[in-house]
């Protein structure tokens, strides 16, 4: 495989092999494995794309087809099964089977069908996988760290025999999109995360792991599943799940210091929680809050360019104080300051509702709440039954012009709040950005017909384009996968110490700058996810430069350097799945 290193010269990755440059500068890899061992570890398996003199050299002569086949051919083969499967869940088995056997070859076909696999290997067909996943299991994959052994961490991670691992995701499993705690089969999420780093986000697969950490389950369906993979016992609580946690950093910190953690699926009380406790002490983010909010906001500043509207003139309601909610508000707010309004004027201009209705400062809530919390005062002259303004009576005594589902709750965006939109703009913008897609508050379809075609739409989850009076509205992803590939991979090439706020604001703005006119004018507010991957190099340029400004950056090697200097660099280390030659070597003892 072609693998890179974050440090300029080359590092050992794996017990395995060993990335080694010919007297012209050429990688190629030194192999520690032969035979029938190689062809069984993925990250090394090429398969029939060993050449004649690699199968004499590695042992592997007589363990394949005569035939030697190059990349392409193996593509169009393994396409050609995945095209026969019978539905999402069977395609996501096999592209997941298809990793386990050959990662490259994985890869290299995920890249050339991007927008076709996402769906199946990220949202939504990977809700269907976290639920079907003690069932489905194969090969294991990454760490499972749990209560049966958190206190032999440091043994568990030594385990592992990649050597160099920069990015890890990181789940209990507690908050899975919309569907909740899923016990043991979150790890299905930090595959899938992991999955679109290398394959949107430049990062090479050997420098990935990731973690299911397994504090037990709240579902008594898991717990009384004979064929349940996790601990068989209700969740950790309180100060128990902070020490398992404080355990698992500690660990992680010694085996992988260079590494950056992603937090994904976390209960939002744990998810801030966890967020604040550790980001000064490991660079870390939460792609649920922080992840959330940056590509909303993105979506958000593209879609003033379609309505010709500053964005400081609009008012915000975001439906679903979660941490995917309050995230979006935090984002909102601290865009609005950066265009010029003060904290209380964009506070001023952002309303967040929970399950009861409208977060007001007189009733008890969550503490990461309060801060979106308007004072009682602001909503006297308002007419609402009820303790506390429910979602309609919001767009219509606050004037709403933006509207934003982070709720899980389908069909809450119903034809009266839709409508009620448009009392206060001619062109409003709605994003029911809810996953998977059984979750979305609205469907696109039925926004632009009761707009008849007014509104500007954006969603979590893949939807097709919408006709409507001859004329075809495309609808923007909203896709997280966006913004933590590139906010990732920025944060390795910067060495980060910390993931700021400003290096995730920076990746929001170089996502909708990448959004050009040409997307502008077809009434698009976010890529093609065909664009992913060169958008993933924009964030990641803009990352290291707020790393940069922030002073977080542990390397001095972009001091003075241009914008385009920047995207060059990262364009260069990106990686790419392509074959590496190998040779034989020994490994140092």
């Amino acid at each position: 495989m072609q693998a890179k290193s974050y440090d300029g010269a080359m590092a050992k990755v794996s017990r395995y092999y060993d990335v080694k440059r010919d007297k012209n500068g050429h990688r190629y890899l030194e192999v520690y494995v032969t035979g029938f061992l190689l062809q069984r570890i993925p990250l090394l398996n090429k398969s029939t794309a060993f050449t004649r003199e690699e199968r004499e050299l590695l042992e592997l002569e007589g363990l394949l087809p005569a035939h030697i086949t190059s990349i392409e051919e193996q593509k169009e083969r393994v396409y050609r099964r995945y095209r026969l499967q019978d539905n999402d869940l069977e395609k996501h088995i096999y592209l997941r089977n298809l990793q386990d056997r050959n990662e490259v070859l994985f890869y290299a076909l995920l890249v050339e069908h991007l927008e076709e696999m996402l769906p199946i290997i990220y949202t939504p067909t990977v809700g269907d996988a976290v639920r079907e996943f003690s069932h489905i299991y194969r090969l294991p994959r990454g760490l499972a760290l749990s209560t049966e052994n958190i206190h032999k961490a440091d043994q568990c991670f030594a385990n592992v025999p990649l050597e160099d691992v920069r990015l890890v995701v990181a789940t209990d499993s507690s908050a899975i999109l919309g569907i909740g705690d899923q016990g043991f089969g979150g790890m299905a999420i930090s595959i899938g995360k992991l999955s679109l780093y290398a394959g949107a986000g430049g990062v090479a697969p050997d420098k990935t792991l990731p973690i299911e950490l397994d504090v037990g389950t709240d579902r008594e369906d898991l717990l009384q599943d004979p064929l349940y993979l996790g601990v068989r016992h209700h969740r950790l609580k309180g100060e128990a799940y902070y020490q398992f946690m404080d355990r698992f950093v500690q660990a992680f910190k010694k085996r992988y210091p260079k590494a950056i953690l992603q937090w994904e699926d976390f209960s939002k009380e744990a998810a801030f929680t966890l967020l604040e406790r550790y980001r000064k002490e490991l660079p870390s983010f939460n792609d649920d809050i922080q992840g959330t909010g940056a590509v909303t906001w993105a979506g958000v500043l593209n879609a003033m360019k379609i309505k010709n509207e500053p964005v400081t003139d609009q008012v915000f309601v975001v439906y679903g104080a979660g941490a995917g909610g309050v995230g979006v508000a935090w984002a909102i707010v601290q865009g609005l300051i950066r265009e010029g309004l003060s904290e209380e004027e964009a506070r001023k201009r952002v309303y967040v509702l929970d399950s009861k209705g409208l977060l007001l400062s007189d009733r008890a809530m969550e503490a990461y709440k309060r801060p979106y919390a308007h004072d009682p005062a602001e909503v006297a002259d308002w007419t609402f039954s009820g303790k506390a303004p429910h979602l309609l009576e919001v767009i219509q005594n606050a004037r709403a012009t933006v509207l934003l589902g982070l709720s899980g709750r389908p069909g809450d965006f119903n034809e009266p709040v839709v409508k009620a939109m448009l009392e206060a703009t001619d062109r409003p913008v709605i994003f029911p950005l809810s996953n998977p897609t059984s979750a979305s508050e609205a469907l696109p379809e039925d926004i632009l017909h009761w707009t008849e075609g007014a509104a500007i739409v954006a969603t979590g989850s893949p939807f097709d384009p919408v006709e409507y009076k001859g004329k075809t509205y495309p609808i923007g992803q909203g896709n997280n996968a966006f913004i933590f590939p590139g906010l990732g991979f920025g944060a390795i090439l910067a060495h980060a110490r910390e993931i700021t706020d400003g290096m995730v604001l920076a990746a929001s703005y170089a996502l909708a700058d990448f959004v050009d006119r040409s997307h502008i004018e077809q009434g698009m507010v976010y890529p093609f996810v065909r664009e992913m991957r060169e958008a993933s190099v924009h964030v990641a340029a803009k990352v290291i430069l707020q790393a940069v400004a922030d002073g977080v950056a542990a390397t001095n090697r972009f001091d003075g350097l241009a914008d385009h200097d920047v995207l060059d660099y990262v364009r260069r280390h990106f990686w790419e799945p392509h074959y590496l030659p190998y040779v034989k070597g020994t490994p140092e003892e």
